[in-house]
């Protein structure tokens, strides 16, 4: 989804019905992660139809982006699939910045396989193997005779950086990986190809790939709140300072359990006043 850009605009009913008289409109450009990109053009799309006189723009790119979009002034809301590290938050105030954090939503990052692969378990250990490039054929765990193709987030990405500190432990993902820029594409990667491994977003599954359980734990809602579930996380926005204006007012709405929580929840992802 990199590079994709959204944006959300009304008519100005006041300059039509009076000419020579615009009204003002105030714009709110958000940047960012692209796991946490579906769940805020859910919520843009209805709040902009509430809110006329709010332009948003609105594109992914990765988390790390979005944090430096924030620290360089471009954007007035990054969106994360990781917390802020120490040296960003270092940097960003050297320029006046205040990065400051709100949770919207809880995820569980989940490893994917082709529908047709008969895996359907595996342990952390095994999949830190994996990705080192240890075990090469699904025939070491259980499944054909065939080499495993290893599909990996790209290293901007909050995604990939939570899946290096939980399953990898810090040791890095083999070279032979290959790297895509979104969780859409790793679902797309996976399910065109029966010997490919991958790890998404819980929110961007769909019945095109086959999710693998961890230890004889499913991912679902219950088990990502309760962090059974080895890979949960909380998702994230940040702003310079406490948010104002219109991008206070679109938070507010994120936040609603009527509206924007509410939104999460249908684009696959588990709100948080489920916890």
């Amino acid at each position: 989804m990199k590079g994709i850009r959204t944006l959300f605009t009304a008519m100005l009913a006041l300059s039509i019905a009076t000419p020579g008289i615009a009204a003002s409109k105030e714009e709110v450009i958000i940047n960012g992660s692209t796991t946490v990109l579906p769940v805020m053009q859910k919520v843009t799309e209805s709040f902009a139809a509430e809110h006329p006189n709010v332009d948003i723009s609105l594109s992914g790119g990765g988390s790390g982006n979005g944090i430096k979009a924030l620290t360089d002034g471009l954007c007035q809301i990054a969106m994360s699939s990781r917390d802020i590290k120490g040296n960003e938050v270092e940097l960003a105030k050297s320029k006046g910045k205040e990065p400051v954090r709100t949770a919207v939503a809880i995820d569980a990052l989940v490893p994917i396989v082709h529908p047709s692969n008969p895996v359907a378990d595996l342990s952390a250990a095994q999949l830190r193997d994996i990705y080192k490039g240890i075990i090469k054929n699904w025939k070491e765990i259980g499944g054909s005779d065939s080499k495993i193709v290893i599909i990996s987030r790209d290293t901007s990405s909050g995604t990939y950086e939570t899946w290096e500190e939980v399953i990898m432990k810090k040791e890095k993902v083999t070279p032979a990986a290959l790297l895509q820029a979104s969780s859409g594409s790793v679902v797309q990667a996976v399910s065109k190809n029966k010997n490919a491994i991958g790890y998404i977003g819980f929110g961007y599954l769909d019945p095109s790939v086959k999710k693998l359980n961890m230890e004889s734990v499913e991912a679902n809602a219950s088990t990502a709140l309760s962090r059974q579930w080895p890979i949960s996380r909380e998702l994230y926005v940040f702003t310079d300072g406490e948010p104002k204006g219109a991008a206070k007012q679109l938070l507010d709405y994120l936040l609603d359990p009527q509206k924007g929580q509410k939104a999460v929840s249908e684009v696959g992802f588990v709100p948080l006043q489920a916890q």
